[in-house]
């Protein structure tokens, strides 16, 4: 391994080596345009399927078999899992074409690198190096405190809290959303801002959104930073772009140098994250923002059979805001699109329930099947089915690192390495209890410890000694023989030990924590373990989805983004409720965008389904089939046997006017 004249790390080439030619070989004609595409911006619009994936980690090996340092690409996504994926895919291809590096690419989401920068670069915001991430529920207990010291009733904190997100993904500090404050609900905002900043900096820490605030910050008031990260990565490319919001879009501009090497990879056909501030114009004008882009569009889909991909197609097309194209695919033709018509919410699922048994009973996984909603309570009669028949499922949604034992292990050490964290003090002196109650926590935050009452301040003392303890140990052992020392000294283990049966599954899942820390036992204490409470709080739904368990999954449409399976059921498909139209603000464009990213999950096998009535929120109601079945060609479905009676509800050419016909295959 040699080095360059400033420093920088030059490309090694093995005796192996087989050249440029062979990183192409599979790829089709659109996929080498992308990956052969040397200098300026670069558009590669990406179908559901296309093999983005394969395209991206194809373009990093092939610049860096072009002499680019790898340690000079930068590849941000939006999940962990995405990430660890395009980490993975480009490591094991960068060795197969026998290219090695002292530093691998840097793979990473948006908010990973913002922690990276924030330690490196926080002090240009003020920000401190050991400040502690605070997820959701640390931010809503945050606000609450807030609206009850202002007096203001029974104000949402959600809703509060919600807006504050919004002006922070849009680039705007406290300073900047009050000058533009004109009604009650902002000003009110305004305040509960106030307080509830002023309890980060007490507390040393960076809520969610901050973390690109801070980052942005930064970038837009220190030239320095930003020249000398521009150094650093001299290539960007950018998964997922058409989810960016406003302040990523400043991000990726400030970090792309004069050379304008920046690669963005997206979808506006699978856009449907506007409501998290995601902005459509940055995929749909980044040609006009990075003039002289080169354009490749890669519309041959590897995932579905062609029946799936042509209604997908026939249900996008309508929609005006995107990229023209159509998917197509060698796969075969495939079977026919299974519709289920149910009388209400229990028929539906039995019918579901009924078809998944089936499909298990001729060979397709449990974990090869998932069925979709629009709405969580569409689960509820879903999983009743389920259960009745013996068919294992799991529901997207439960997060490992949102169990309350799991957090209260995290919450240790998040106060070992900041003591200034009032909420991780509250809740590690109360897990196990050591009966230091609120009025108690109340003097010791006001600052007015030493009017304790002597048996009051003897407690005190003993779980300061236990902290500082564990701090000793945090900072001087590798993560997991760290973790195991949190777990007994904190008095965890022996009082779930000792307790009841779900006292006792508790403990394993504190066990699974532990084995899990062993995975950054590679760093240099604290380092690991800072990098253990990053990952927690930065985890989506997605990452802790596990592909080894045998069950159907249940989750939003939503969630399914990213995701793809054998067989796919999407439910509810009716008029108000997918399409929604729940408030005045929905977009038409993005529900179609949703039906659109449901139908593309599936590989060989898609069922729709939809009930003429459904009790929602304790009233009955009674519905029309979704407008998104209309648009799917009536030769490309089979309806199931159904016990309503025969009856045309919609005009036109639709499955919908199949009605008259049930058994047709066609």
């Amino acid at each position: 391994m040699t080095r360059g004249d400033r420093g920088r790390v030059k490309l090694t080439k093995s005796a192996c080596y087989s050249g440029p030619v062979q990183l192409t070989k599979g790829l089709n004609e659109a996929q080498k345009q992308a990956v052969e595409h040397r200098s300026g911006p670069l558009l590669i619009v990406a179908g559901a399927g296309a093999g983005k994936t394969k395209t991206i980690t194809h373009r990093i090996t092939w610049l860096v078999s072009q002499g680019v340092p790898a340690s000079q690409i930068l590849a941000l996504t939006f999940t962990n899992k995405a990430a660890t994926e395009m980490r993975t895919r480009a490591l094991r291809l960068l060795a197969d074409e026998g290219l090695t590096s002292e530093k691998p690419p840097f793979v990473s989401t948006f908010h990973a690198l913002s922690v990276r920068l924030l330690r490196e670069f926080g002090s240009e915001a003020g920000v401190p190096r050991s400040f502690v991430i605070w997820d959701r529920d640390d931010s809503i207990r945050t606000i609450k405190k807030a609206i009850k010291a202002l007096d203001l009733g029974e104000k949402s904190p959600r809703e509060i809290l919600g807006a504050i997100s919004r002006a922070k993904g849009e680039g705007k500090d406290i300073a900047a959303y009050e000058k533009t404050a004109q009604s009650y609900q902002e000003r009110l905002v305004v305040q509960v801002w106030r307080h509830y900043e002023k309890s980060c900096k007490e507390e040393q820490t960076l809520d969610f959104d901050d973390l690109l605030l801070k980052t942005h910050e930064i970038l837009k008031t220190s030239e320095s930073v930003r020249e000398r990260l521009r150094r650093r990565w001299t290539y960007l490319i950018i998964d997922e772009y058409q989810d960016t919001s406003a302040i990523q879009y400043d991000i990726a501009e400030f970090l792309t140098g004069p050379e304008r090497n920046i690669c963005v990879v997206g979808d506006l056909d699978q856009c449907i994250y506007t409501w998290r501030q995601a902005k459509l114009e940055n995929l749909l004008l980044f040609e006009k923002s990075f003039p002289g882009t080169k354009v490749v569009m890669l519309e041959q889909n590897y995932r579905s059979t062609q029946t799936i991909l042509t209604a997908a197609n026939a249900v996008i097309e309508k929609n005006t805001h995107r990229h023209p194209k159509r998917l197509y695919t060698d796969n075969p033709t495939g079977e026919a699109i299974r519709v289920f018509r149910a009388v209400d919410e229990q028929d539906e699922a039995r019918m579901i329930a009924q078809s998944v048994r089936e499909l298990l009973g001729s060979g397709v996984r449990a974990s090869e099947i998932a069925i979709l909603f629009r709405e969580n309570f569409l689960s509820r009669s879903l999983e009743d089915a389920l259960i009745r028949m013996g068919i294992p499922y799991k529901v997207l949604g439960t997060r490992f690192f949102e169990r309350a034992e799991v957090k209260d292990v995290l919450s240790y050490l998040r106060l070992a390495l900041n003591p200034q964290s009032q909420g991780d003090f509250a809740r590690a002196v109360a897990s196990p209890s050591r009966g230091i109650g609120a009025t108690t926590l109340e003097k010791i935050f006001a600052g007015k410890e030493d009017l304790l009452a002597a048996a009051a301040k003897a407690k005190v003392a003993v779980f300061r000694a236990q902290m500082a303890r564990i701090r000793d140990t945090l900072t001087s052992l590798k993560a997991s023989d760290a973790l195991r020392f949190v777990v007994t000294e904190s008095g965890l283990e022996n009082a779930l030990k000792n307790g009841t049966e779900e006292d006792k599954e508790r403990l394993q899942n504190i066990a699974e924590l532990v084995s899990l820390a062993v995975g950054y036992d590679e760093y240099n204490a604290p380092e690991g373990i800072e990098r253990i409470l990053e990952d927690a709080a930065l985890m989506s739904d997605q990452d802790e989805r596990n592909e080894k368990i045998e069950a159907v999954s249940l989750m939003t449409i939503h969630a399914s983004k990213g995701l793809e399976f054998d067989a796919v059921y999407v439910t509810g498909l009716e008029q108000g409720l997918f399409p929604s139209l729940r408030d005045s603000t929905r977009d038409p464009e993005e529900e179609r965008r949703l039906c659109y990213v449901a139908l593309t999950r599936a590989r060989s096998y898609l069922h729709l389904s939809y009930a003429m009535s459904r009790l929602k929120y304790g009233s009955r109601e009674y519905a029309l089939p979704s407008e998104f079945l209309d648009d799917i060609d009536p030769r490309l479905v089979h309806y199931e046997p159904s016990a309503i009676p025969e009856k045309r509800t919609r005009q036109g050419r639709g499955i919908l006017d199949m009605y008259e016909d049930e058994d047709t295959i066609i």
